[in-house]
């Protein structure tokens, strides 16, 4: 048990000095070319390696914890889900290649740290998708990310059983399925070798942390189930998407008009999120799909300088103001009316 504390709080202080590092000089609220500047002249490649050494090391902390039975455990089961998720997170930062100071170490930072061991597809192909595919096209047929909800059955003309299902998709059987297809597809493409060592080592890296607890616990629940919901989640709040305000104007004001803003009003609901499940500025995707040059240290800054989104919900299951609320609603009004966007 000491050891298990010892490398949780030792990967949780390397963790803390990539943001202290882009702490200074960071204003309140100010306008994305400022902030830019400041982050360019932040920029390094060390940080970023503590980084990511910080969350395995804790990681390895979790998985020594699951040996010690079955309420630690599921502690590390979730913990470990919360972790990848921010592996997730990290490399999208070098999807738009933020993370680090040069893009090819922003590669390889991703690739090693997250893509790999996760058995996450290439960089380069989730650059295409997202940054070429996603950002231009947010809530519109050509998103991908759009066909994807429809495809978990969000779609109108949608029982309620049936929303309530999608709104859980990675922990149903034919979510599960998807999330299995997905790592065989990686397995099966382009530096297939690597990615399959890599799953390998970390697999046994598990186990010898925590043996079989670990392995089950602190790998498998959390890679098949956990963290895909946790990523579901955060795919459900990013936009508007079955009731966008179309706009025209600067990227900022046609942001504002399919992006909405998770817990505004709420400190500790939003302190939490950003902790666990919408971390390293993912709470803050307005201003990321308005400055997607912006590394996440600076997201809170330039979202208090721009005007507010579209939609501000207070929740997104709970409560009468929440996204779950407002996608039903939204489906069932395209039912009735289908707009151009969503036939």
């Amino acid at each position: 048990m000491p050891v298990c504390l010892a490398l949780l709080i030792t990967g949780a202080a390397l963790r803390q000095i990539d943001r202290a590092h882009f702490a200074p000089r960071r204003p309140y609220a100010a306008e994305a070319a400022r902030l830019i500047a400041l982050q360019r002249t932040r920029a390094n490649d060390l940080t970023p390696v503590l980084l990511l050494s910080g969350q395995w090391i804790q990681i390895t902390g979790w998985w020594m914890l699951a040996d010690h039975g079955t309420l630690p455990a599921t502690v590390a089961a979730a913990a470990v889900a919360v972790h990848f998720r921010h592996l997730q997170e990290i490399s999208h930062a070098a999807v738009h290649g933020v993370l680090a100071r040069t893009a090819r170490t922003n590669q390889l930072l991703a690739e090693i740290g997250a893509h790999h061991p996760l058995g996450l597809g290439p960089l380069p192909a989730r650059r295409l998708r997202h940054v070429r595919d996603h950002h231009p096209n947010a809530t519109l047929d050509r998103d991908p990310n759009l066909a994807e909800l429809r495809r978990a059955g969000l779609r109108p003309g949608t029982t309620r059983a049936a929303y309530a299902l999608a709104l859980v998709h990675p922990l149903t059987p034919r979510g599960i399925l998807a999330t299995v297809a997905g790592l065989a597809t990686h397995l099966r493409g382009t530096g297939a070798w690597h990615r399959a060592a890599a799953l390998a080592a970390v697999a046994a890296a598990a186990y010898t942390a925590g043996g079989w607890p670990a392995l089950i616990y602190g790998l498998f629940i959390p890679r098949l189930l956990l963290y895909p919901q946790l990523a579901w989640m955060s795919l459900l709040v990013e936009h508007t998407w079955f009731d966008p305000e179309h706009r025209t104007g600067t990227p900022a004001h046609i942001e504002a008009g399919r992006c909405l803003r998770l817990y505004p009003r709420n400190r500790a609901l939003a302190a939490v999120a950003a902790a666990t499940w919408l971390p390293y500025g993912d709470l803050h995707h307005y201003a990321h799909s308005a400055h997607p040059g912006l590394r996440w240290n600076y997201l809170p800054a330039v979202e208090r300088h721009l005007a507010p989104p579209h939609y501000t919900p207070d929740g997104l299951l709970l409560g009468t103001d929440t996204v779950a609320r407002r996608h039903h609603q939204a489906l069932a009004a395209t039912t009735a009316a289908p707009h151009p966007e969503m036939v």
